[in-house]
């Protein structure tokens, strides 16, 4: 029986080795976060009921925890303007929801960097030709799948502390891997 080294396998069979790494450790990633640290859940924040009642007041809607909008119908030719308006029965429950998803989606983007660095760090520590392309790349993926997940809730100020790592970590691994 023959035995094949990485020397001698094709470069078609190294890559593809490569991006299945990539693949199944960014999933892994993912996968991992989701059984330790839960989302939200939209059914607790919006539980159905099976009668739901008609809101019709200002201050109706404002003890339920809703948000009265306002409307001014124009005037008819029997009528002068009439105000009137409708209940956003969810608006208090909406923003505890999205305020719960956004904490979530914070907590996601730092577990998703670190684990990205650290696979950026086991890339250019690992001898093995194969697996150092894979957790590097795998790092840079995680890093931007976290990045992606979280830039449109980050501060200008957090977006250039996450470039700055993301930056520093390809630097680092660069300069370790590939050092003459």
């Amino acid at each position: 029986m023959e035995h094949h080294t990485v020397k001698n396998t094709p470069s078609i069979m190294k890559w593809s080795v490569v991006i299945g790494i990539v693949i199944v450790l960014n999933l892994f990633f993912n996968y991992a976060l989701s059984l330790v640290y839960k989302a939200p859940d939209y059914n607790e924040y919006f539980p159905q009921t099976q009668v739901v009642p008609e809101i019709t007041t200002q201050q109706d809607c404002i003890t339920a925890g809703g948000q009265w909008i306002t409307q001014v119908a124009p005037p008819t030719s029997t009528t002068s303007k009439t105000q009137t308006g409708y209940c956003n029965p969810d608006f208090t429950k909406q923003q505890q929801f999205n305020a719960a998803e956004k904490q979530y989606d914070r907590t996601i983007f730092i577990a998703l960097v670190i684990l990205g660095v650290l696979s950026l760090i086991a890339g250019s520590l690992v001898a093995h030709e194969v697996l150092s392309l894979a957790f590097a790349w795998g790092g840079v993926l995680s890093l931007f799948i976290a990045s992606l997940r979280y830039w449109s809730d980050a501060n200008n100020l957090l977006k250039v502390i996450i470039l700055a790592v993301a930056l520093g970590a390809l630097i680092w691994t660069a300069v370790k891997k590939f050092a003459e």
